[in-house]
């Protein structure tokens, strides 16, 4: 089945086996973390890295995207990428494509491409991205951190990235006007949270970039690993006109899709205005969703309680 492996044999079988231990790892492999922060020197180097290799029309793009999402969320600033590329066949107009992305993605967010590996490989259907990318922070800000009477902010909206993967992967299956998919494949530009990261990192408590499971798989992470609840109205969660559209066309919700784009945040109740309003001054739409309240880790949402990962809508496209 594709996606993320289940939380008890990420455990068992890759969370106990890290190899050796060293002071200077300021935080590694863990549940719903999506960086480890390292010490070196007198700084902490935030570093994380992704594959992709379903999203086939925009592969190049959405793995800078998604890999400087990572360090971003954890209050780093992202500057250097590691990227491997591995191709299906010796097609140099492929890879010129991905290659091209790669390029024009890290160029537009100001990133470097500082070295990588580049191969075909047997058995591959499909070209294969997976990014590695670096950077500073001034304050390393976890997943796990929010605590009960934070308020929880998103950015943006749900299902961004769903929005443009749907409407490129799966144009032939959409009965939808023209103007409506350009709307759609235009939120690959959309995708990146460095700039709300770098609004909310000083006063965040907690942030997390949703990404496979969108905003729900997110907000669930963030529970889990905080140990607390996570009270959210879905109501206050923003959905983008196209973004309905195109979730209602292939019938999937957009709180449970590919979620790069957005940003979650948990703020102390008494700097959620103040954050909002800083997001507001540099052009982010953000809103309150919810709180964080004691009790059983886990989300409310619609009356259901989730206490376990959940599996992202739009692999079931891709398996159909």
């Amino acid at each position: 089945m594709t996606g993320k492996l289940d939380r008890a044999t990420l455990t068992d079988l890759v969370l106990s086996r890290t190899g050796a231990t060293n002071p200077d790892l300021l935080a590694g492999p863990a549940f719903g973390e999506d960086a480890a922060a390292i010490r070196v020197g007198g700084e902490t180097l935030v570093v994380s890295t992704d594959p992709i290799s379903l999203a086939a029309e925009r592969i190049g793009q959405l793995a800078v995207t998604v890999a400087s999402n990572d360090v971003a969320a954890c209050g780093g600033r992202p500057a250097f990428l590691l990227c491997t590329v591995l191709l299906p066949g010796a097609d140099t107009d492929l890879l010129e494509t991905v290659t091209g992305q790669l390029d024009a993605e890290s160029r537009r967010l100001g990133l470097t491409i500082a070295g990588g590996h580049t191969e075909v490989v047997a058995g591959l259907d499909r070209p294969l991205c997976s990014l590695t990318c670096l950077g500073v922070a001034d304050r390393y800000v976890p997943t796990g951190g929010a605590t009960p009477g934070d308020r929880i902010l998103l950015t943006k909206g749900a299902g961004i990235e769903a929005t443009g993967v749907v409407a490129t992967d799966f144009r032939d299956r959409l009965d939808l006007p023209a103007s409506t998919l350009d709307r759609a494949t235009a939120a690959f530009d959309d995708l990146s949270v460095m700039p709300e990261a770098a609004v909310l990192a000083p006063v965040a408590t907690a942030m997390h970039d949703p990404t496979e499971g969108g905003v729900l798989e997110g907000l669930i992470e963030m529970a889990l690993t905080a140990g607390a609840t996570l009270e959210v109205d879905r109501d206050a969660v923003r959905v983008r006109d196209e973004t309905r559209v195109v979730c209602d066309a292939v019938g999937i919700d957009p709180l449970r899709v590919l979620g790069s784009g957005a940003l979650l945040a948990a703020v102390d109740a008494a700097d959620g205005d103040e954050a909002l309003a800083a997001l507001s001054a540099e052009g982010i739409d953000a809103v309150d969703i919810g709180r964080v309240v004691e009790g059983e880790a886990g989300v409310e949402l619609d009356g259901q309680r989730y206490t376990e990962p959940i599996r992202d809508d739009v692999y079931a496209l891709w398996d159909e």
